[in-house]
């Protein structure tokens, strides 16, 4: 069955331009159209989808007030954004997003987001079920991580990074007092990143110089408290707290 999709957006060039895209998918079939925040949610109410293209600036709205409406659906359909900012990118994955497409994209990255989001399941929300194996650590011989911002590249000092969380393909960055997305997945940090970063979970890593306590909980393992400015808790799995017992001689 081919999966049912609804493009969003306020400009006809764009939404022609993801009409011709999708052609080229034979398991997708765009069977509406949206120019605005009502309309898509009226759509959406009345028919059922299996993934959204939405835009971020869309008049009477935006493309994250639909995507928090859509939250609170039984079986809301997965959402790719597909905009020309690149700033909402945290906010749009805050929302379970599967995919932030930044414009102009090609058919090969459209693909791809396609595919996160027409085979996740419903508890694949941050991951896929098994993490691809790391392969062998070589860090990155500079020690900085770049980060887009805007038209920007900002290249983040490795020390700064208290922690990182992974995000479908993408990963969040802790620095001390703010949070930034960054287009390298998790195991690709843990191969950039310096040997004091430990993978305490699959879906976390985490700085050992900026760990402020550890609090064993009711299950055997231990909760990190970090030193950012909210003293982020990350947990450490069972596996993963006997490696960290045994490198910190506990």
């Amino acid at each position: 069955m081919r999966a049912r999709c609804l493009i969003v957006d306020d400009e006809a060039p764009a939404r022609a331009e993801l009409r011709y895209l999708l052609t080229q998918f034979d398991h997708v079939q765009v069977v509406g159209e949206a120019t605005n925040a009502e309309e898509a949610l009226t759509l959406l109410r009345s028919i059922s989808y299996d993934v959204v293209l939405l835009d971020i600036r869309l008049p009477g709205g935006t493309g994250l007030e639909v995507a928090e409406t859509l939250r609170a659906a039984p079986s809301p359909p997965k959402v790719i954004f597909t905009t020309a900012y690149p700033d909402y990118a945290v906010e749009a994955f805050d929302l379970e997003a599967a995919d932030y497409l930044v414009k102009p994209f090609d058919a090969e990255r459209l693909g791809r987001a396609l595919d996160r989001a027409l085979s996740a399941g419903p508890d694949d929300e941050a991951l896929p079920a098994a993490p691809t194996p790391p392969e062998p650590r070589t860090s990155d011989p500079l020690g900085r991580i770049p980060v887009q911002q805007g038209d920007r590249t900002v290249l983040v000092d490795e020390a700064t990074i208290i922690y990182a969380t992974a995000a479908r393909g993408y990963s969040y960055l802790q620095l001390a007092t703010d949070r930034v997305l960054v287009s390298f997945s998790l195991n690709e940090l843990e191969r950039r990143l310096g040997r004091y970063f430990f993978r305490a979970h699959r879906s976390h890593l985490v700085n050992l110089d900026h760990v402020r306590e550890l609090i064993p909980d009711f299950k055997g393992a231990l909760v990190l408290v970090m030193d950012d400015h909210r003293r982020s808790r990350v947990e450490v799995s069972r596996r993963k707290t006997r490696e960290l017992r045994r490198l910190l001689g506990m």
